[in-house]
């Protein structure tokens, strides 16, 4: 055994369950490739005040569960924790918004970190696919990205979701709430740090989980009570296209998330079987998040789910993933020639698309196929000095037992017709 283990929090994928991973990544990129999401990947680390500002002084991310550090060359940099900001300064940095084609759609793929205290389903190293439509002020917009969601986790089998929503309203409205909400929790019993936080975004004291804060919150303010006309329009926009595309969701008044950056729309998708860690996705619009970085303003929306979250979630409902034979064919060499030919055979057939593996090591018959059984092939192909010297190869159909000899030149066109 190694000396050295996986930092605490963290985790290795390994096969075969890192398959599982692989497939929920895909299928929540798919419906992005075709719906104009172009690919973006960003650097794992970026300059700390990137997040500061981005994501929020007044946050548990940065405040509590950000990895900064200071490099040699004095540097201040912190592991990425959450994905947006990173993209939304990647795609000003490269002047995609002046290409004159917005929104700018760009979905991503990668891992982010927090300091935070682990658990299942929360990790201080964790996996999201991402997608961000930039640069336009748009319900449908925001109506996409929720469908194409739902749409991704349904075609995993996922049925026990829910999507919440809600509206935190905009620059206009906000700041009346805003004050409202502040003289609302000067007066409950808090501790000095949830009044500072208060004091600073108080919507976010919306979002703590502690149940002597919930049970202080009966009675607060409700922002739908103080949206202004243009957000209550939106907001319904964004509810009608959902519901005529027959999503399901419902409406949380008290839906917060907890980054400093969403406006107007914003939801979160759970998954009741999860426990305490029940949120598998979540987005929202961040209208402003641009000039807050240095850019122009670039109205934009987005979500991120979690890859660790909706394995535990198909997992919780009992899915199972159909996922691709690693291996279909196994070859097994029985002598130096028999090694070369079916080395060559294994290459032909990989290049025609079919997955194979070799049994390499020189193992005897018996433990060759031992490892053909243990790769989950649906063919082994055999041959020793016999065989060769007839041009033939055996055909062993590993699930029903049967046997066939193959001619050696005929072997990929034979295999790839039996696997279809």
């Amino acid at each position: 055994m190694s000396t050295f283990q996986a930092p605490k929090g963290t985790y290795d994928l390994i096969p075969p369950d890192s398959a599982k991973y692989l497939a929920v990544r895909e299928a929540i990129s798919a419906p992005l490739k075709n719906s104009g999401y172009g690919y973006i990947e960003t650097p794992g680390f970026e300059n700390v005040e990137l997040f500061a500002r981005g994501v929020g002084e007044s946050t548990d991310i940065v405040t509590k569960e950000m990895y900064a550090f200071e490099t040699k060359g004095g540097d201040k940099l912190a592991l990425r924790p959450e994905g947006t900001a990173s993209v939304l300064r990647a795609a000003l940095e490269a002047n995609l918004h002046k290409a004159g084609n917005l929104p700018v759609k760009l979905w991503y793929s990668g891992s982010y970190y927090r300091y935070e205290r682990p658990q299942k389903g929360r990790y201080r190293h964790f996996s999201q696919v991402g997608a961000e439509a930039i640069g336009s002020e748009d319900p449908a917009l925001d109506a996409e990205l929720i469908i194409l969601a739902d749409q991704a986790y349904r075609s995993l089998g996922l049925r026990n979701f829910r999507i919440l929503l809600n509206s935190l309203g905009d620059k206009e409205c906000r700041p009346v709430y805003r004050a409202a909400l502040q003289d609302f929790l000067r007066g409950l019993d808090l501790d000095e740090e949830t009044l500072r936080r208060a004091e600073i975004n108080p919507l976010r004291v919306l979002d703590d989980k502690r149940a002597d804060v919930q049970k202080q919150l009966v009675g607060a303010p409700v922002l739908r009570d103080y949206l202004c006309d243009a957000c209550k329009t939106y907001h319904e926009e964004v509810r009608a296209l959902i519901s005529a595309a027959g999503v399901a969701f419902e409406d949380d008044e008290k839906l917060v998330r907890g980054l400093d950056y969403y406006t107007r729309t914003t939801f979160e998708f759970v998954h009741d079987g999860l426990g305490s860690q029940s949120a598998v996705g979540g987005g929202g619009r961040y209208d402003g998040l641009s000039e807050m970085i240095g850019g122009p303003s670039l109205p934009s929306v987005g979500w991120a789910l979690g890859v660790d979250r909706t394995v535990l979630a198909l997992e919780a409902e009992g899915v199972e993933l159909e996922l691709p034979a690693t291996t279909s064919v196994f070859a097994v060499p029985l002598g130096e020639e028999a090694r070369r030919v079916l080395f060559s055979a294994v290459t032909e057939l990989r290049k025609a698309g079919v997955a194979a593996d070799f049994s390499y090591g020189g193992k005897g018959l018996k433990g060759a196929m031992k490892n053909a059984n243990r790769s989950g092939a649906r063919y082994a192909i055999v041959a020793g000095e016999r065989d060769l010297a007839e041009g033939v190869v055996q055909l062993k159909d590993m699930e029903s037992g049967e046997q066939e000899a193959v001619a050696t030149d005929t072997i990929v066109e034979v295999l790839k017709a039996k696997l279809g």
